[in-house]
């Protein structure tokens, strides 16, 4: 797919759109920056409010709760009206959600504030995705892919660690407040970037298939939305296995991600008797070589793929499995110094899967429906894995201990795995079903 005006496949020029590129990335960085910063908090809360597990890993699954409910109709907005809009106002929302829970004095005034930001940040990803791909060409969509994607990491490893410092100094509140203010200027930046010309979907003249004209550019975002309301764009989805198995796979590794990410800072407390502010950048360690996994994976996934098609979904069984090796050893086998080792490699390998398998949710898809297809993926992992990792975890930790908790988690890797190899074998079949689209940038 190459755009009239740049024939190698770049929507905008290749200077501007790494400028819009880098503000993707730093936005989906303090996106998470301010999902997980509350994690290193726990103790404090703990300590100030007497939490239980459970209620603490509640505070990490409101915002996962809030993505699964906001996420779809928000990208119906991303596709049908604008991705810069939407994109700049969510990033707004959570960021003034984040610095409101710096006055709350309850539990529930903090859980709400936490739903707030999962309002504001139910849509990023699927309009983030929908951008990069838009703008940039199809050979390289993993690996931008992985280096978007390598924010989250990047962001998730930055909130624990200086969430325990700021608090340690300052107090939780301080640390609430001060991460907000990066993303509010960022967002509003966004609100005056280019975008691409929304895809329209108009009304089939034959069953069973998508008219499609090429672009629109004005227009209100409820009338656009009637339009995803047909049985063809519906169908669109569901006529393609490989998609519901990558939407599956990806659900069981971030259920393990998100307990990682929510419970390795009290994990090195507990276990390893290491103070707060430690944990926290012990765990960091962790998540920040995960800077390596995203862009790592795609580039390995969209080389594989030019002498293997389904490369994008077998790349992602392998790391996937070896992942849940390595966890296994991690918190069953090896203790100390191995045990750290093994989950630094986890680290780099866990993630390897984003980058591949965010590229087959937009691969399989018509361009117009990029954002709703990464919005149904988000839906299901977070409904699925993210917002039942923190409880479910905090659960089984209340009744028994963190160290029989993390034993569970090789499980859901295992499951990943096969699915991922599942949706391998239908790939190259449901390709041949995607409309091929020209996208055009808008002024």
């Amino acid at each position: 797919m190459k755009n009239k005006a740049n024939p190698e496949g770049y929507l905008f020029s290749r200077r501007y759109t790494n400028y819009v590129f880098i503000l993707l990335f730093l936005l989906y960085m303090f996106d998470y920056v301010d999902r997980m910063i509350i994690t290193s908090l726990f103790p404090f809360l703990k300590a100030e409010w007497l939490l239980t597990d459970t209620q603490c890993g509640m505070m990490v699954s409101a915002v996962y709760w809030s993505i699964v409910l906001f996420t779809f109709p928000i990208s119906i907005l991303v596709d049908r009206w604008s991705r810069r809009k939407t994109i700049g106002v969510m990033a707004i929302i959570w960021s003034i959600a984040t610095a409101a829970g710096a006055f709350t004095r309850s539990f529930s005034h903090l859980f709400a504030t936490r739903t707030a930001i999962g309002v504001g940040e139910a849509g990023y990803a699927p309009g983030g995705s929908a951008m990069i791909s838009g703008m940039y060409p199809l050979h390289k969509r993993a690996w931008m892919m992985g280096l978007w994607n390598a924010s989250i990491p990047l962001g998730s490893a930055i909130g624990i660690a200086i969430g325990g410092i700021i608090a340690t100094h300052w107090g939780w509140r301080h640390a609430l407040g001060i991460v907000a203010i990066p993303g509010l200027i960022i967002g509003i930046l966004f609100l005056f970037v280019k975008d691409y010309k929304t895809v329209k979907i108009e009304k089939p003249a034959v069953p069973e298939e998508l008219k499609l004209s090429k672009t629109e550019s004005s227009g209100e975002p409820a009338s656009k939305i009637k339009a995803f309301f047909q049985k063809p764009v519906i169908k669109e989805f569901i006529r393609k296995p490989s998609l519901i198995y990558t939407y599956f796979a990806m659900a069981g590794v971030v259920f393990t991600t998100s307990s990682l990410l929510t419970w390795l800072p009290s994990y090195f407390h507990r276990v390893q008797g290491i103070p707060e502010s430690t944990a926290g950048l012990k765990s960091s360690a962790v998540m920040l070589l995960a800077i390596i996994g995203a862009p790592l994976g795609g580039y390995l996934s969209d080389r594989w793929r030019k002498t293997r098609v389904n490369a994008r979904l077998l790349f992602p069984t392998i790391t996937t499995l070896l992942s849940g090796l390595i966890l296994f050893l991690a918190f069953t086998v090896f203790q100390n110094q191995i045990q750290y080792a093994l989950l630094l490699s986890l680290g780099i390998c866990i993630t390897a899967f984003i980058s591949a398998a965010g590229a087959v949710t937009q691969d399989l898809v018509h361009p117009g429906l990029r954002a709703v297809s990464y919005a149904i993926a988000v839906v299901v992992q977070n409904l699925i894995g993210a917002s039942l990792g923190p409880i479910v975890m905090g659960k089984i930790s209340d009744l028994t201990n963190i160290q029989t908790a993390f034993s569970f988690l090789p499980i859901a890797l295992i499951i990943s795995g096969i699915l991922f190899y599942l949706g391998s074998r239908h790939y190259e079949k449901d390709m041949d079903l995607v409309a091929k689209i020209e996208l055009e940038a808008r002024d």
